[in-house]
């Protein structure tokens, strides 16, 4: 069952549900891009090489929450960029990413180009299947837990892929963007290795 949902069923859940997301929120992300474009916010979209399935990078798809400068990290924040991080709306556009298939709904997140050469054989297992929108360590703590708690609920997540899992890690996604918390995207340490 579980390998038939690996091999199948994971892939058609992610294209029957980014799709129905895209076409149902397709009011907000137009409300989302009428706002970028009167307040001149401009480029609109954040893209990123990532490390997706098996290593192999792509560009992953964001609502650009920073102003594009070499000013401090306070000076470039926004009034939008900020909203959309606290509601978790700036990673909408991944959807995109997930109905072309570089992502899933449901992985690890993908990290990075930049750290690919500091995985060890054991922490590259994460790399065996696509990479998420949301995944086990973002509903167990996200930036407050360490790399190594990350990786290995990564780890622990590529063994134990299924139906059952991916439901409650969507049920908790959910629960957890409507609860508001404050972001903490922006103090995330970076991966040394």
């Amino acid at each position: 069952m579980n390998s038939a949902y690996r091999q199948y069923g994971k892939r058609i859940g992610d294209i029957t549900v980014s799709l129905f997301l895209l076409i149902g929120l397709s009011w907000l992300l137009l409300i989302i891009l009428i706002v970028y474009t009167i307040s001149f916010q401009f480029p609109i979209l954040f893209k990123q090489q990532r490390i997706g399935k098996n290593g192999v990078p792509f560009w992953m798809y964001k609502f650009r929450t920073l102003k594009n400068s070499d000013a401090s990290l306070q000076e470039r924040r926004f009034a939008l960029g900020d909203c959309l991080r606290f509601t978790n709306a700036d990673e909408l556009p991944q959807l995109w990413n997930v109905l072309k298939g570089e992502m899933s709904l449901v992985g690890p997140r993908p990290l990075p180009v930049e750290y690919a050469d500091l995985f060890s054989d054991k922490q590259n297992k994460r790399h065996s299947v696509l990479p998420g929108i949301t995944g086990l360590a973002q509903v167990s703590g996200k930036n407050n837990l360490s790399w190594d708690e990350k990786f290995r609920l990564d780890l622990e997540y590529v063994n134990r892929v299924s139906f059952a899992l991916d439901i409650r890690i969507l049920i908790k996604t959910l629960i957890l963007a409507l609860s508001f918390k404050k972001d903490t995207s922006l103090t995330e340490e970076k991966f040394t290795g």
